[in-house]
């Protein structure tokens, strides 16, 4: 057979594969990568606990799109055990543009259900991951955010 006015056996010519150098052949293992530091999570660690002063949290909250931090500090619900509140965040964005209305369903009494709910209600904001714009919970007006839509790392 011939290839390209050669003659020659295609059994006689290597392969594709076989003049490919393979990434791991270039990997030299025995030097570790500068990237990797065994301290790190002690540094981490420290940082972490210097941002919460002292204080206990029932987990750390991150996005579930990005896995960036959102909380370090935060109480989870008692019913609704994927939801955690906070009053400190970071890397959150309230869209004050989207305003939510949460009614009052509990009657007050002597009036109907209805009457109830019109009488007052709660205004939340939506809040997002600032990195990836992932929604993540609500803040209401007391400014205090109610996260339903996190990764906790307990």
């Amino acid at each position: 057979m011939e290839v390209d006015g050669s003659k020659g056996n295609m059994a006689d010519s290597p392969t594709n594969s076989q003049q490919t150098v393979s990434d791991d052949d270039e990997i030299d293992y025995s030097v570790k990568p500068e990237f990797y530091d065994p301290k790190l999570d002690d540094k981490d660690e420290l940082w972490v606990q210097k941002r919460r002063k002292g204080h206990t949290s029932d987990a750390v909250l991150s996005c579930p799109a990005c896995f960036t931090t959102l909380c370090l500090e935060c109480q989870r619900h008692e019913k609704y055990v994927t939801q955690y509140r906070a009053i400190f965040v970071m890397n959150c964005k309230i869209d004050s543009d989207q305003v939510l209305k949460q009614n009052g369903l509990k009657p007050i009494k002597g009036k109907s259900r209805r009457e109830a709910s019109s009488v007052g209600g709660e205004t939340l904001k939506k809040v997002s991951c600032s990195a990836c714009s992932t929604d993540v919970g609500v803040v209401d007006e007391d400014e205090v955010y109610h996260f339903f839509n996190a990764l906790p790392n307990l």
